[in-house]
């Protein structure tokens, strides 16, 4: 299987309703529970793109607008560089009005994620 097919096949897309138990007291979204669903997301996209086990190494996370409560979400995951024992892997947060056609990007995100073996030791991706 070429690298473009791997990307294409293990991308991972997840979709929520943002309830109140996920927001604060201004009815957003807690940024920690949207980098949750985020590292769950890039731990899942490495996983399904060469079945190994996976750490995170790193992230860095871009919260561009607020996730307000009662709207919905689609969390999506992409392998955009593979490296020896490395893979980064892109996540955004989309964000859907419920009830409208409205959507745009929340959140946008780099993970780096390292592939281990049996024994905890980095092991090659690939």
């Amino acid at each position: 299987m070429s690298l473009e097919e791997r990307i294409s096949k293990s991308r991972t897309t997840l979709f929520k309703a943002v309830f109140p138990e996920m927001t604060n007291h201004h009815n957003m979204m807690h940024g920690g529970k949207a980098m949750e669903l985020m590292d769950e997301i890039a731990f899942m996209t490495a996983t399904r793109f060469c079945r190994k086990g996976f750490v995170t190494a790193g992230s860095i996370v871009n919260h561009k607008k607020p996730i307000p409560a009662g709207t919905l979400i689609e969390v999506v995951g992409e392998v955009v560089k593979v490296g020896k024992t490395s893979l980064k892997v892109s996540v955004k947060i989309f964000v859907e009005e419920m009830y409208t056609d409205n959507r745009f990007e929340g959140v946008d995100a780099q993970f780096t994620l390292v592939a281990i073996d049996q024994n905890k030791k980095p092991t090659l991706v690939l």
